[in-house]
């Protein structure tokens, strides 16, 4: 009898000290942007940590934060932009990061940490920054685009992309009319609507990834879309133009955040630890296109001099851009109700 309590006592330590999966191996969840990994870190960090990686995709913040609020899925990190990191802090969303676990933390550019969004530091750690910009094709389009107007003239008609979410689509209309992105001015707003309400009579498509593959392929010929992206899409069609609008443009942070009740934090911390580290950093860097919040990676990562002035844009550039912030409550939901009409 003894022997059978000693061995129960053996199996009970045996399964405290298994990791709490349902008896299989660690896991971290991760909801990240399409195409906005190098799947080789993914590899490496499960090779490295033991921890394996279940992995999906999001196309818009919106889309993230309606899964966020229907509850029923549960992820362990996510990489929202900067304005619905704010909001999701505003709204109880997010857990606060153990800082002292993100120890590769020394390396991220400590110009993006404490910003607007998270003033305190306490709930993102940058991942990537970027600008939005035109993207055109000069076989298609032999004008000089130049501003955020071309995606506004009808002499395009049907060839003209736009992103497929409020926040954008409205924030280059009012980019366009000469207002913040984060105006308050309902007045502001509904005129930004209207633009974009005769703009729909001409557009090709409303749309998020597809921008890539679309004006890659010719299939459309102008559209907005990440700076970064355009690195990748230019060596498969020499034809396509960036340009940084000249009334300005958004420049932006996706920040590395833990949902409100993740089963597993210590694994997201220990995911959020290995991206921000040199090795990954430049991987992901190299994949992706856009900065990386790493300080190492500029000196490491090798580009052409029209990449770098993408990947890395002039004091000039980036002082004619924009950050998203979050908006009142009021405002939001003014967003909401437009964007359902305009996409009826």
């Amino acid at each position: 009898m003894k022997r059978v309590i000693i061995v129960l006592a053996v199996v009970a330590l045996l399964l405290s000290i298994l990791p709490a999966c349902g008896g299989g191996r660690e896991v971290v969840n991760v909801y990240n942007w399409g195409e906005y990994i190098d799947e080789e870190v993914l590899e490496q960090f499960e090779k490295d940590t033991g921890i394996k990686v279940n992995y999906k995709t999001f196309e818009t913040n919106e889309q993230l934060y309606s899964v966020l609020k229907q509850g029923g899925v549960s992820y362990d990190v996510i990489i929202p932009s900067d304005y619905m990191v704010s909001r999701l802090i505003n709204e109880g969303m997010l857990e606060k990061i153990n800082m002292d676990n993100i120890h590769n933390l020394t390396y991220i550019d400590e110009s993006l940490i404490g910003m607007e969004y998270d003033p305190t530091g306490e709930y993102s750690v940058p991942y990537m920054t970027g600008t939005v910009g035109i993207i055109y094709n000069s076989r298609l389009i032999t004008d000089e685009i130049t501003s955020w107007g071309a995606l506004f003239d009808e002499k395009y008609a049907g060839q003209i992309l736009m992103f497929d979410n409020p926040r954008d689509a409205m924030g280059i209309a009012l980019k366009y009319l000469g207002y913040s992105l984060n105006t308050t001015d309902k007045d502001q707003l509904m005129e930004a609507y209207d633009l974009l309400v005769e703009q729909k009579t001409f557009l090709q498509a409303y749309v998020m990834d597809q921008i890539f593959d679309k004006l890659e392929s010719g299939e459309a010929a102008i559209g907005p879309y990440y700076a970064g992206d355009y690195i990748i899409m230019v060596k498969n069609n020499p034809d396509l133009k960036l340009v940084m609008p000249e009334e300005g443009t958004n420049r932006f942070v996706d920040a590395m955040c833990i949902p409100k009740g993740a089963k597993n934090k210590e694994n997201a911390e220990a995911f959020i630890n290995y991206m921000c580290g040199v090795e990954a950093s430049l991987k992901n860097a190299i994949f992706v296109g856009y900065t990386s919040p790493n300080i190492e990676v500029e000196k490491l990562i090798e580009l052409e001099s029209y990449e770098r002035e993408v990947v890395y844009p002039s004091d000039e550039i980036l002082d004619n851009c924009e950050f998203f912030v979050n908006l009142p409550q009021d405002i939001l939901d003014l967003y909401d109700e437009l964007w359902i009409k305009l996409k009826k």
